[in-house]
């Protein structure tokens, strides 16, 4: 249905003016032209309400104005995680009045949809020099010198997997932009921590951890882990290993064990797990775990030894093979973080 002419606030005044001198609602419709009716609800509102402007209407607009959108676009480009409900109470301040699925359906119409904020390392400056200082030395080393390294990690496996989800508004391209991240904290929670390397060549060793990890616990896994993995993946003379600069990794003591081993390392800069390819492989470890539905620890550990297996060595190569494409995004990004 055609939505009803609006009449101007001169004419309803006019009609409330000539309804206080005394004439009738047919009089005043014929004086004015304007239908009998509308004469009748103007003088009822301005009986009851003592105004004639015009009053809120029940209900909501068919489509928001332009004015509506810009205005809700740039709230969700200042604050991507802002709530479609809270998006609804800052359009009433401004007497817009929508359904939250309008807000919805008009972001979408946008190119901006609710997803689920990537969980990535907060970067300082100093990290995010270090990344792409990084990058830039290795963007052009040999693809046989990636091919000699032992990439190693720890990483913790919860039972029944993670259950919390967050949402924010972002456009297609952005997932990795600062504004649309979830900042992590290494080790946030979990039910049993692992340590396991890789190379080229396949998977090396993967350990479960029993009770707390610290240095002299580093020490012993690297002890009775390292070598054996190096042999088993046909490392060649000169091999490097690759760990990051967790406290227990870089202590005094660890450094010094390292020193009387004679095992080089790779120079690494702090808070990037997305230049270790063997991230890769806890996804696929974890997600290979979850769909088997661990009742307890125990079963829990029985699977994540025998999915760590099942990892192929043409899994492992892909990821090695690939690995200058990492160093492309850091820069790209100068340094910020990437989609891996």
């Amino acid at each position: 249905m055609p939505r009803r002419k609006v009449l101007s606030e001169d004419l309803r005044s006019r009609i409330v003016d000539l309804h206080e001198a005394g004439k009738g609602y047919k009089s005043i419709s014929i004086s004015l032209d304007v239908h009998v009716c509308t004469v009748r609800q103007t003088v009822y509102k301005w009986r009851k309400f003592s105004t004639i402007a015009t009053l809120p209407r029940h209900g909501r607009p068919v489509k928001m104005t332009a004015r509506a959108q810009r205005r809700m676009l740039n709230e969700v480009k200042n604050n991507p995680r802002v709530s479609a409900k809270d998006l609804q109470k800052s359009l009433a301040y401004a007497n817009i009045f929508v359904d939250t699925s309008t807000i919805r359906k008009t972001l979408n119409k946008n190119g901006v949809h609710g997803r689920t904020p990537r969980r990535k390392p907060l970067l300082s400056k100093k990290n995010i020099a270090a990344r792409l200082k990084f990058a830039k030395e290795h963007l052009d080393v040999p693809q046989h010198y990636w091919q000699n390294i032992l990439w190693t990690d720890e990483t913790k496996i919860e039972l029944f997997g993670k259950n919390t989800q967050h949402y924010v508004w972002r456009k297609k391209g952005t997932a990795h932009q600062h504004q649309n991240l979830i900042p992590t904290v290494k080790y946030g929670g979990g039910s049993i921590m692992v340590w396991g390397c890789f190379a080229a060549s396949g998977p090396g060793r993967i350990v479960v951890i029993d009770g707390k990890m610290n240095s002299r616990v580093y020490q012993d896994i690297l002890q009775e882990n390292v070598r054996p993995s190096v042999h088993q993946l046909k490392l060649r003379r000169g091999w490097v290993k690759q760990q990051d600069n967790d406290p227990k990794h870089t202590s005094n003591s660890t450094k010094e064990w390292l020193q009387q081993n004679k095992i080089r390392l790779l120079e690494w800069p702090s808070q990037s797990p997305d230049l270790n390819p063997i991230e890769m492989l806890w996804h696929d470890l974890k997600r290979a775990i979850h769909t088997r539905h661990p009742k307890n620890i125990a079963t829990l550990k029985q699977f994540c030894e025998e999915e760590w297996s099942k990892i192929t060595p043409d899994r492992c190569a892909g990821l090695i093979c690939n690995y200058r494409k990492r160093l492309v995004e850091v820069i790209a990004a100068k340094g910020g973080s990437t989609s891996y």
